[in-house]
């Protein structure tokens, strides 16, 4: 067979000649993970750690049985307000929720995010800004925020 490019929203691909249209991209084995199922994963794993059932945290969280076990099987995506209840009902932080299901979002995409500052950020830091600053608050020449002073 020969190729042939093929230009598709300005990208030119090179598709064989003669190949039929409706065929199937060829699929690499990747799985997308929807963000409803990491967090019904993640409050479904919290609650579990805990040893607690489905109906002690949905009458904590004031939500019912039935939509907190579509909410944990990510069937349905919950509100901020929603989360925020189910997160206190589970005595954890919103934030702390978030960052578990960033970190098992960043593993299924093959992508890991440090959690620490790179050395080489650190050393250009303390070059540009003295050995004893820490953070942008040694910084002098910065204006911040109202909210932050």
């Amino acid at each position: 067979m020969t190729k042939q490019p093929v230009s598709v929203n300005g990208v030119v691909r090179w598709k064989d000649v003669g190949q039929a249209e409706t065929s199937a991209p060829a699929s690499d084995g990747s799985k997308i993970l929807l963000l409803r199922h990491a967090i019904g994963e993640v409050l479904r794993n919290v609650r579990q750690r805990q040893g607690r059932t489905l109906r002690e945290v949905s009458h904590s969280a004031r939500v019912s049985l039935g939509y907190l076990s579509e909410v944990e099987r990510g069937q349905k995506e919950a509100s901020s307000e929603l989360l925020a209840s189910i997160c206190q009902a589970l005595d954890i932080s919103i934030s702390a929720m978030l960052a578990e299901v960033s970190q098992r979002m960043a593993v299924e995409e093959g992508f890991t995010v440090p959690d620490t500052v790179p050395v080489e950020f650190s050393e250009q830091f303390r070059r540009e800004y003295g050995a004893a600053a820490t953070s942008s608050r040694d910084i002098p020449q910065v204006e911040r925020p109202l909210a932050t002073r």
